[in-house]
């Protein structure tokens, strides 16, 4: 029988392998999802907010698994493992604390004795979810999804099954009935197969641009509703005006945490021509701090990539880059002697044409773009397929907000990294997909906006 097998991205050993399902244990499980909908969908917002109370502290109590199984399957540095989980933990905290707010009906003024908008449930949604914040982006869907009153079934990434498994042991400790959340542990073309069942009734992908194509045109022959995350080349623009020590603070961890595998990490550094110089300068020097290792080890501030092959698709941009003009100023070579670890890496002087210009580059590699102005750090800025994220980094927060308003992306930061947060809608456009998740936008996407209206 096939199988899933997770290497340890540091060490380059095996941990774990785990076998895909068979089409009957795939139908138990959707049989299952439609048989708890009607009653999870029935149940009370109070009820759903004390099963996501429970989740939030199952979570906290199985940090340490939690924590190791991301570590090992995918390398995320303890630490950040541990805050990610926490943040879990509190998205589910914020759902139980504000659903109520987000799908009170919401009575509008017509020449009808009484007219609302109501907010029903759809039944279940599939979930394809990646690798690289293997629990956050599951709970990222999953919170607000169970407190609509939608049950829902995980596909995760094949490298991480253990973290899925980890999370179904939480929600069915936590008392969620049986069939309300569970995982399924199969390929890309059994998901096919699950996506176009009649039981699924919507999609929610974070993933790659090419599985986001798929995945939306299975859901759009089924004209199933569907919710795409597809990554991004965000970017970061530096005005002349910039505070540069915490603008350099702040360079390095969005582009470096995580190994640089984030969809909203800062990837390209638009920096005016006035002050790049001394922003360089800096930005190398504080670079250079991250130290590779164990993933475990608490000195260690930059992880190895989640797989080897990732790691030669990150360097095979790097050289084609280099090969058109680029130039090196820091790493730009895999880390001997590891299985898939690449040094904290800096390339300047990258224009159009080259990879690190126009592609997202998923790994700890910065890519500075020089500018004459502000009015062309915007059209650098737009010049992308993606439009995820973007900061602007200025003394001036009334001018950093009008270019905040200019950039084409879905969120916009002043003087922040970009973060996703529960409170604040989360979702891209243009490449980066459609659809919108967290706060109230996210948990109105798998709902039905239903019409009552009374003569």
């Amino acid at each position: 029988m096939a199988s899933y097998q997770t290497i340890n991205p540091f060490s380059g050993q095996a941990v774990d392998t785990v076998e895909l399902m068979t089409p009957a244990a795939v139908e138990q499980r959707l049989a299952a999802a439609e048989a708890a909908f009607p009653a999870w969908a029935a149940s009370s917002l109070e009820t759903r907010d004390d099963y996501l109370r429970k989740i939030a502290a199952g979570l906290r109590d199985r940090r340490d698994d939690l924590q190791r199984s991301m570590t090992t399957g995918m390398g995320k540095l303890r630490h950040e493992a541990l805050a990610e989980i926490e943040k879990c933990a509190a998205a589910c905290g914020y759902y139980a604390d504000h659903a109520a707010g987000y799908l009170a009906p919401q009575p509008i003024a017509t020449e009808a004795r009484r007219s609302y908008v109501r907010y029903e449930p759809i039944g279940c949604v599939f979930a394809v979810m990646p690798w690289n914040f293997p629990i956050w982006q599951v709970f990222r869907f999953l919170a607000p999804a169970l407190m609509a009153g939608n049950v829902a079934l995980l596909k995760h990434a094949s490298n991480v099954p253990r973290c899925a498994d980890l999370i179904a042991e939480v929600v069915a400790a936590a008392g969620v009935p049986a069939g309300v959340f569970d995982v399924l542990h199969i390929d890309n073309e059994q998901a096919a197969a699950v996506l176009r069942d009649h039981r699924i009734k919507a999609v929610t992908l974070t993933g790659s641009e090419r599985a986001g194509r798929s995945i939306a045109a299975n859901a759009g022959d089924q004209l199933k509703k569907c919710v795409m995350e597809l990554g991004g080349s965000d970017a970061f623009v530096v005005l002349e005006d910039a505070e540069l020590e915490s603008t350099v603070a702040a360079a390095v961890s969005s582009r470096f945490d995580n190994a640089g595998q984030t969809c909203i990490a800062a990837k390209r550094f638009i920096v005016v021509e006035a002050i790049a110089d001394e922003f360089v300068r800096r930005f190398v020097a504080a670079s250079r701090q991250r130290v590779y290792g164990d993933p475990q080890d608490a000195a260690t501030t930059l992880a190895p990539m989640a797989r080897a092959d990732l790691r030669d698709e990150l360097h095979r941009q790097v050289q084609a880059s280099i090969a058109k003009g680029a130039k090196v100023l820091l790493g730009c070579e895999p880390l001997a002697g590891t299985y898939a670890g690449y040094p904290a890496s800096i390339l300047d002087r990258v224009g159009p044409g080259m990879p690190a210009y126009g592609e997202e580059l998923f790994g700890p590699v910065a890519a500075i773009l020089r500018v004459r102005d502000e009015a062309e750090a915007v059209r650098v800025a737009n010049d992308t397929a993606f439009g995820l994220g973007g900061s602007v980094w200025t003394a001036d927060g009334a001018r950093g907000e009008a270019v905040a308003q200019q950039l084409q992306c879905g969120a916009a930061f002043v003087n922040s990294v970009v973060k996703s947060d529960a409170r604040l809608p989360f979702g891209g456009t243009k490449r980066s997909g459609f659809g919108r998740e967290l706060a109230g936008h996210g948990i109105h996407e798998f709902m039905n906006i239903k019409t009552i209206y009374v003569a």
